[in-house]
């Protein structure tokens, strides 16, 4: 009986205990959708980018800036009393691989937000899993169409980016190009299977077609292409003033490669997409004269306050390296989502993505930006660089910072 009675008080208890338990694990359930903390004393946010493969450049720059900016948060006491944590898994510059990451971030890492992805198509790839995961998506890097809305036009109330806009940027890096340099014909290459670069060469033709430069050939490549002899040879009997590259920079490098093999004595021009060191590692002296627009470059000449302040202590812990746009804009992303779950009082994604549209004028340390109605951000001015030779060798030097209108 006293075997009975002992096996009988312990299933009860047991019962009890998973009663307990079923109860205590909706309730987190619960709040975790709410909060994305689970009530604990972190809050996440999740990195969006590769840290390996053709993107890893833009994916580790990024990565980088978002840690020191939780450094320099948790150093201060972290945001509502909680420390942030940044949640990194490298999606290895795949796109199924990206929407595979997302999923990851918000299901089992529970973060209340992520920040990347630094390209356009990954970024629209996994912007309706954030949305309808009520998970606020912040972009630092994607600059063309259709991220913050669906192809038909509505907006996505938890999506959001930080960059300079190719809307913006390219059509007043053309105007320099006409007005400045006296370009009059330019040859245009696509990469055709890359979203970014298409809708790149969309906004560049109707910029060149607004400033009176001919477009005298259009040829397109694939991002994976390592040949390019057939193309250039294309390209070489219409003899343009410059070809405008709107791809990524490790084929970029070797398609300048190619060029000046085939004795072009022209340079190209192209967006943030060829930001990035890969860009002469691969094109060598064949990319001297290259030219890229981004929103921000690290001048310790030219730079003051906290932008000042935050190149000189990236530069200190990397070994005198500068900080490129993608640093400044992943630092940024994170400071912004601090500000706004500071200012919502809440770490809850459905209250604090309010605050993010209120952001005007707030200062980061890529520059002013305001975020607009339609969840699009206004900077300025557009950093035109050119690849030159330096002390240490190749770098990146400001050829001109172009004024932009809002």
């Amino acid at each position: 009986m006293k075997k009975k009675g002992l096996l009988l008080t312990i299933m009860v208890l047991l019962t009890l205990a998973l009663l307990a338990a079923g109860c205590g694990g909706e309730k987190d359930s619960k709040d975790t959708a709410a909060s994305g903390s689970g009530g604990g004393d972190t809050i996440k946010i999740g990195f969006l980018g590769a840290t390996t493969g053709d993107q890893a450049d833009f994916g580790s720059k990024t990565l980088a800036g978002m840690k020191m900016a939780a450094e320099d948060l948790n150093k201060e006491g972290g945001v509502l009393g909680k420390k942030i944590e940044i949640v990194e898994e490298d999606h290895g510059s795949k796109l199924s691989e990206g929407v595979n990451v997302v999923q990851k971030l918000i299901n089992r890492d529970k973060v209340v937000a992520i920040v990347g992805d630094p390209t356009t198509g990954i970024t629209k790839a996994v912007a309706p899993i954030a949305e309808s995961s009520h998970v606020v998506l912040l972009s630092a890097g994607a600059v063309g169409a259709n991220v913050v809305n669906t192809e038909d036009g509505k907006l996505r109330e938890y999506v959001y980016r930080n960059t300079l806009l190719d809307a913006v940027a390219a059509p007043a890096v053309v105007k320099y190009l006409a007005e400045e340099l006296g370009w009059k014909k330019v040859a245009i290459v696509t990469t055709k299977d890359l979203d970014y670069s298409v809708g790149l060469t969309k906004i560049f033709k109707k910029a060149l077609a607004d400033n009176g430069i001919e477009v005298v050939t259009e040829e397109t490549i694939m991002d994976k292409d390592r040949n390019f002899a057939a193309t250039v040879t294309a390209i070489k009997p219409h003899q343009p003033d410059g070809i405008v590259f709107t791809g990524y920079y490790t084929a970029g490098g070797l398609f300048m490669k190619e060029v000046k093999k085939q004795g072009l004595d022209i340079n190209m021009v192209g967006g943030d997409g060829l930001l990035g060191s890969t860009l002469w590692e691969m094109g060598g002296e064949a990319v001297n004269g290259s030219m890229v627009y981004c929103g921000f470059e690290a001048d310790p000449s030219m730079a003051q306050g906290k932008t000042k302040d935050f190149i000189e202590r990236y530069s200190e812990a990397n070994n005198g390296e500068m900080p490129n746009m993608f640093v400044a804009q992943g630092y940024d992303a994170v400071m912004m989502l601090a500000d706004a779950i500071k200012a919502a009082n809440s770490d809850d994604p459905v209250k604090f993505k309010e605050e993010i549209k209120k952001l005007k004028n707030w200062q980061g340390v890529s520059g002013t930006i305001t975020i607009r109605e339609n969840h699009e951000p206004l900077k300025s001015p557009v950093y035109l660089l050119e690849v030159v030779e330096g002390e240490n060798g190749q770098q990146f030097k400001v050829k001109a910072a172009i004024p932009v209108e809002g």
